[in-house]
């Protein structure tokens, strides 16, 4: 019985050969980029010295962390990342879902696909370039907002050194970047909409509104939900590369996250261990929000992702 066994599934690996050649380009990403990786994690328990090597440094255990939890800035980076992460799932999230409705009600097909591209741009566009273009409109000095204030007597705003509105920039520019490639899982969703359910939705005397809220917002539910477990996943990687560029020390009060605070502790500094502890606490936070989430979304009768 365990030869027969053995000999269907050697036929049916040879029968899908192809298919699993395939697989392989993806399957050595993730054990050469994910996995192998994650031995570097005891960093975070040894106290890293280059000329000693990896092996050979001191073990230290939860040194790192006692000291990182300990520390008053600890509370001020947690805050921060929560709350920049909060902004991004409260007023981002929501934002493609609601552009893919609304350009799956367009019924001209050129107007839509015109649409979409122009939505599509800004995510090709690096952090750099997004920054820049912020400074152009609101800096001071010659931005074509304060100019335009000005222009009408109004005094200047100092929008990029005020830490009131830091936070509201980094999430605005978020937005504008993503809403439109965030749209492309969801408007594929759509299209696997029944269109006979419309149909006969129209002849119960249901209008648009009527059939969103019972037809379309229903068979994208499943969507939505894997999309946040998996956002939820990422809660705490709000982005070092514009953070970063849209620090300033006016504004660091706000805008200092666990991201930008490895850079400056690991890279910057050489504290490679502590940097480590930082990072593997973000990473632990993340995958308890992925199980909490999942289980959450089981309660309720989504599928969920695990």
């Amino acid at each position: 019985m365990t030869n027969v066994y053995r000999r269907q599934k050697l036929k049916r690996l040879v029968r899908n050969r192809w298919l699993y050649i395939m697989l392989l380009p993806g399957l050595l990403y993730f054990i050469i980029f994910k996995y192998v990786p994650m031995y570097g994690v005891l960093l975070a328990f040894k106290n890293y010295q280059p000329f000693l090597g990896f092996v050979d440094s001191e073990w230290v255990g939860m040194k790192h962390f006692d000291r990182f939890f300990g520390d008053p800035l600890f509370w001020r980076l947690l805050k921060n990342t929560f709350v920049l992460a909060a902004y991004n799932i409260l007023f981002f999230f929501p934002l493609p879902i609601i552009l893919a409705l609304l350009l799956n009600e367009l019924r001209s097909q050129t107007y839509k696909k015109w649409i979409q591209t122009m939505v599509y741009i800004p995510h090709f566009m690096s952090w750099v370039v997004i920054v820049s273009i912020a400074y152009l409109f609101f800096t001071t000095e010659g931005g074509l907002i304060n100019e335009a204030i000005a222009s009408m007597g109004g005094e200047k705003i100092q929008f990029l050194l005020s830490p009131g509105w830091f936070r509201t920039f980094i999430t605005g520019e978020v937005m504008w970047k993503e809403t439109g490639w965030g749209t492309i899982i969801f408007l594929a969703a759509l299209a696997g909409v029944d269109t006979q359910q419309y149909e006969a939705a129209r002849i119960d005397g249901a209008g648009r509104m009527r059939q969103l809220w019972h037809i379309t917002l229903p068979a994208i539910r499943s969507t939505i939900v894997i999309l946040l477990i998996l956002r939820l996943g990422n809660f705490l990687d709000t982005g070092f590369e514009q953070i970063w560029l849209m620090l300033n020390p006016l504004n660091r009060e706000v805008g200092e996250v666990f991201d930008t605070y490895v850079y400056a502790t690991g890279i910057s500094q050489g504290e490679y261990s502590y940097s480590t502890a930082v990072g593997l606490f973000k990473s632990v936070v993340g995958l308890v929000l992925v199980f909490g989430s999942n289980f959450l979304a089981k309660r309720f009768g989504e599928e969920g992702i695990l």
